[in-house]
């Protein structure tokens, strides 16, 4: 018998998560992948993309009417703004339009994927029960991961399609121009660090260095994701999905910093966001000095996300069972992880 064929819709394709969710879903080879984004993309192989902006409804109705063979949308978008109440809104909004642009076009629709993450459960806002698990209550809004959830919730009653929430911690891989990446983060820093002839320093709250945290491998991730959609079990549910290690960062830093070949000194809080801001002509430098590719200093440095995280003094961590009783055992050493994405940075020319 022939092989089902399965067309995915991948939002947010540009960013970290949604690029190698199609990295991944291709080399599967059995996919068709549309990725969609605001800035769209070459395509290769089995992966279209097209450029579309979501919080435009009569633009997402253009752009998606047509595509009435979609059987999976997975949507991993995300619009930045100032502060918590004024995230919901954007967001909210590109998930309905992406929706109501493909379901009722796509017959053949079987399942949707929400990419979320910790917030859920108050990460962001101060110390919060650990380890969280997906049957925790939600906490006060505004908070629109919920919202989009309780949508897709309402929007999938007495249909045939299924979804899934997927809840990464802080997700690391390859991307650039992406304001959420914690390992391009490291790998500039640590980068800068070294030409300005300063020693590694921890530069978050001081009980951020000793506090119990976990990572999400971008391609764990990528694969946790398509087994979440694809698994009649985890129809209608959310997943915790993590490393399945944990670390604090006085353990980490030393490993990263050997690494660079650097010296580690005593932890120094200072926000990256402003230290950092007069660097470009640093790593203009440095490009021109090691050969590196061209990459603008606005898409290497994603500092005020770096000071997000390294702001958490207290534990980030969530109970990633759920996945693995249901049939998902792979992990990640989290150590050798940031140490594969600094090579790939190396290799990519990014870093030297």
């Amino acid at each position: 018998m022939m092989a089902k064929r399965r067309v995915a819709v991948v939002v947010g394709a540009r960013g970290v998560i949604g690029g190698n969710l199609i990295d991944h879903l291709e080399a599967t080879g059995e996919w068709e992948i549309i990725g969609l984004s605001r800035r769209g993309g070459p395509d290769t192989g089995r992966v279209r993309h097209i450029a579309v902006d979501l919080l435009d409804q009569r633009d997402a109705a253009e752009k998606l009417g047509e595509l009435r063979d979609v059987t999976h949308i997975f949507y991993a978008a995300y619009q930045d703004r100032p502060s918590w109440g004024e995230l919901v809104a954007p967001n909210v909004a590109m998930l309905v339009n992406t929706v109501n642009a493909l379901e009722p076009v796509a017959a053949g629709l079987e399942h949707i994927s929400l990419m979320q993450g910790y917030k859920v459960y108050g990460a962001h806002l101060g110390p919060f029960k650990t380890p969280a698990r997906e049957s925790d209550p939600p906490h006060m809004p505004p908070e629109f991961n919920v919202d989009q959830q309780q949508f897709l919730e309402g929007r999938q009653r007495g249909k045939s399609w299924t979804w899934s929430a997927i809840r990464p911690s802080v997700v690391c891989g390859f991307a650039l121009g992406n304001p959420m990446n914690l390992a391009l983060v490291i790998a500039v820093y640590a980068t800068m660090s070294k030409e300005l002839g300063v020693p590694l320093r921890f530069p978050g709250k001081p009980g951020a260095y000793t506090s119990l945290i976990e990572m999400t491998d971008a391609g764990l991730l990528a694969e946790a994701t398509v087994w979440a959609a694809t698994t009649p079990e985890c129809a209608n549910q959310a997943f915790n999905i993590n490393n399945g290690d944990l670390f604090r960062w006085d353990e980490m830093l030393p490993k990263i910093a050997d690494f660079f070949d650097l010296d580690v000194a005593p932890p120094l809080p200072m926000s990256m966001d402003v230290v950092m801001a007069d660097k470009e002509p640093v790593w203009n430098d440095l490009v021109a000095k090691h050969g590196l590719a061209p990459t603008p200093y606005s898409d290497v440095s994603s500092w005020a996300f770096g000071d997000f995280v390294f702001g958490w003094d207290y534990d980030v961590i969530a109970d990633g069972s759920k996945a693995r009783r249901l049939g998902f055992h792979r992990h990640v050493e989290t150590e050798q992880m940031f140490l594969d994405i600094f090579r790939d940075l190396r290799a990519r020319k990014v870093i030297p």
